[in-house]
């Protein structure tokens, strides 16, 4: 990709998978969308405080979205470890 003033290269990762993986029993708060204002979206979730992930249900997915919850991008610690080498800019890791 070429960024018009900007030396480069620039690369982009356009991440569209979603894995249903929050574990709901683990993250401290899970909160659902049962509004009827929400009709598309009843059953998603409305709030998740200290969101965890369950890796059992992640396979062998290295990037991807959670289902039902409109979070940033998911990585594993693979591509973590090559963005922060590569000092990317705008990251922010959080364990989940």
């Amino acid at each position: 990709m070429v960024v018009i003033g900007e030396p480069g290269p620039y690369f982009l990762l356009n991440v569209v998978r979603k894995i249903r993986c929050v574990d709901e029993e683990v993250s401290l708060e899970v909160q659902f969308r049962t509004a009827p204002e929400f009709k598309d979206r009843i059953e998603e979730y409305r709030s998740v405080i200290g969101l965890r992930i369950d890796k059992s249900k992640v396979g062998d997915a290295r990037a991807f979205r959670t289902w039902g919850w409109r979070t940033p991008l998911t990585v594993d610690e693979g591509i973590k470890q090559a963005l922060e080498a590569t000092r990317c800019s705008g990251g922010k890791f959080d364990e989940a």
